[in-house]
């Protein structure tokens, strides 16, 4: 079974599905898209981050570092020393029973507001058989589980949540595939097979469109969008764009910029 590194777990949200909800961020996608607000959950590997606004040079990290500054074994070092949380290292090994001990910590505000968890990421479908242990132990639990997802990914992935899955958050960037494929380095055929098979399941499924300019925000592709959206009568949701990724992605390249 492949095992994801989760990269952050977010209680009281309100942003990534119905209700009050405790979002599991998996480490690792297989899309590339520019405007990402959680490029830190590109990669599947750990990486430390350095936020530069943050340091006040007090030089702790350097004394604690067993290879020396910019050869990093992600040992933790530094992390621990720092006091103005500048540096932090994305990427934590957990089993699926830890995540749903995390997860149920909430669950008397899931019960009351018809919350519960979601996972996303990155992309966790990656994972498919993680996933499908994790969404298990918390449906065994009675917790609502949501799946964020681009959908890029075979059927076969889907089929193994589902039985698990009460919600799908489905990402539809595009309509049309060589723009999908120029801004995400994939294609989205796959993707919208496996969105209209999806809506041929009882789960419920709610459209997520991310509004970026110089991408989808024009007339005609919006037009698509809703086009092609329009017969399928499901729930859809339009996100308009924030920058907040780009702090964490100075932040992650920061060492990389210095070689």
């Amino acid at each position: 079974m492949k095992t994801p590194l989760i990269f952050n777990i977010v209680r009281g949200s309100v942003v990534d599905g119905p209700g009050i909800r405790t979002t599991v961020f998996f480490k690792g996608c297989n899309l590339d898209c520019p405007w990402c607000h959680n490029p830190e959950g590109k990669s599947p590997l750990p990486q430390l981050a350095f936020f530069k606004d943050k340091c006040v040079n007090c030089g702790a990290c350097s004394k604690v570092c067993a290879k020396g500054t910019g050869k990093c074994v992600l040992c933790g070092a530094c992390v621990e020393v720092c006091k103005t949380n500048a540096r932090k290292i994305y990427g934590k090994s957990m089993t699926a029973e830890e995540i749903a001990r995390e997860v149920k910590k909430d669950k008397i505000f899931y019960d009351n507001c018809g919350g519960g968890v979601t996972f996303s990421g990155g992309e966790c479908m990656l994972y498919p058989e993680f996933l499908a242990a994790v969404s298990k132990i918390c449906k065994s639990e009675n917790i609502s589980v949501a799946i964020d997802t681009a959908g890029c990914v075979p059927y076969e992935s889907f089929e193994k949540v589902l039985p698990f899955t009460d919600i799908f958050l489905y990402d539809i960037k595009c309509i049309t595939p060589s723009l999908h494929k120029k801004f995400t380095g994939k294609d989205n055929g796959l993707i919208l097979e496996n969105f209209e098979r999806l809506l041929k399941t009882d789960k419920r499924v709610i459209v997520r469109v991310p509004v970026i300019d110089g991408f989808n925000s024009d007339a005609e592709e919006m037009e698509k969008i809703k086009d092609y959206l329009s017969d399928k009568h499901v729930e859809t949701e339009y996100l308009k764009y924030h920058d907040m990724g780009e702090s964490k992605k100075a932040a992650i390249n920061f060492f990389d910029s210095l070689s």
